[in-house]
C-alpha cells in the first residue's frame, strides 16, 4: 500500500491527515467515511522528505525513519 496525504477543511479549519490505501481515491474516500462534513481539498502521495521538514499536526508526534 502507499502513504498518501488527505486535505479536508472541518468548519472554518483545514486539517491534513496521512492514510496508507491502494490509490489516491480510496484514500478520499476512507477520510470522507471518517469524517462525512468534511471537504476534500487534497490528496497526493507522502513526500518524506518534504512532510519531515514542515509535518502535518498528525505527525509532528511520530519520529519518520
Amino acid at each position: 500500500m502507499i502513504t498518501y496525504t488527505v486535505g479536508l477543511k472541518l468548519a472554518k479549519r483545514t486539517k491534513a491527515l496521512t492514510i496508507e490505501a491502494e490509490d489516491a481515491l480510496l484514500a478520499a474516500l476512507k477520510m470522507k467515511l471518517e469524517n462525512p462534513e468534511a471537504l476534500i481539498t487534497y490528496v497526493r502521495k507522502s513526500n518524506r522528505r518534504g512532510d519531515r521538514r514542515h509535518p502535518h499536526d498528525a505527525m509532528q508526534s511520530k519520529k519518520m525513519t
